[in-house]
């Protein structure tokens, strides 16, 4: 068995010193030592040359890297497991250019391994919430003070977000969080979400007085902050608060404007999935981290979909 109890990026380095034993770890991880073919879970499988396995049921070939992020990648996976580890143990993330020069790879092929690493970063954003939760929305974009006179927008104060992008969030008390980027900040587009993720049988939830959140009453134990008689804890209950969710909003937003120059509306969902990742194994160590996305490593990313 492959040592995985590293803490150091020069540990991962010496542990990972070739490419057959990335392969071998990748193997452990995905398989559990019996290999099943991606095409037919039920199929027997053959042993091929190198690496390759053969589905007997489908007669078609693969290996443990198809079906995952790392299919059809001509980068070794040397270079992907220490994209991996630096990418969820900076504590802001990484951009594609710091990471070009960490690997040694163009800053084009860095952005694409980024962006396919963030695409498995998802799998820490469907939590079941319960217990206090907090819900809360931020929005995504500069400040309209800081623009060039001829760059400013007009009428965008607020929550009016002509010029930014909302992302709905709702975090579980001294647990995990879950954010999306939403349409708007109505009714139809957060009510949804927070019916799907938060259980109302165990839930006590809590928000401000935006009216998107009016009628939750019927389904859980609904507290309001109202922010407009700047009012933030309130009086007669000093836990109702959303002082936790909104004090996340700025570990996002700094994380957004200082690390990455920019970020599209398109590819924002990745971004806020990646910081919500974090957010959610804060306590684990970076090793855990690693092991954590490796075993969740099956989403597959075609450039041409992040590219359009």
């Amino acid at each position: 068995m492959i040592n995985t109890n590293i803490k150091s990026v020069l540990e991962l380095l010496n542990t990972f010193s070739t490419e057959e034993i990335c392969i071998e770890y990748l193997e452990q991880i995905r398989w559990g030592g019996i290999v099943e073919s991606p095409f037919d879970s039920t199929s027997q499988v053959y042993k091929c040359k190198g690496n390759n396995y053969k589905c007997r049921n489908t007669g078609k070939y693969f290996n443990v890297k198809t079906g995952s992020m790392f299919e059809n990648t001509k980068i070794s996976l040397r270079k992907w497991f220490l994209a991996i580890w630096l990418i969820t143990s900076h504590k802001k993330g990484i951009s594609s250019i710091q990471l070009s020069k960490d690997i040694n790879v163009t800053q084009k092929t860095a952005w694409f391994l980024l962006q396919r690493i963030r695409a498995c970063f998802g799998v820490e954003n469907s939590n079941e919430l319960e217990g206090v939760v907090e819900c809360d929305e931020t929005f995504i974009g500069g400040k309209n003070k800081n623009r060039h006179k001829d760059k400013k927008v007009k009428n965008s104060q607020g929550r009016s977000f002509k010029d930014k992008t909302p992302v709905m969030g709702m975090l579980q008390r001294d647990g995990k969080m879950n954010a999306f980027v939403v349409p708007d900040t109505k009714r139809n587009s957060i009510q949804p979400l927070i019916c799907r993720f938060v259980n109302p049988e165990t839930t006590r939830l809590i928000s401000d007085e935006w009216f998107g959140y009016t009628g939750l009453n019927k389904y859980y134990d609904h507290k309001v902050i109202d922010h407009s008689k700047k009012e933030y804890v309130s009086l007669q209950d000093e836990s109702v608060h959303t002082n936790t969710i909104e004090g996340s909003w700025k570990i996002l937003k700094s994380s957004v404007s200082g690390m990455y120059n920019h970020v599209s509306r398109k590819h924002l969902q990745k971004y806020v999935d990646e910081f919500v990742y974090r957010f959610n194994l804060r306590k684990y160590p970076d090793n855990e981290k690693f092991k954590h996305l490796l075993l969740n490593s099956d989403v597959r990313t075609k450039y041409k979909d992040l590219a359009a």
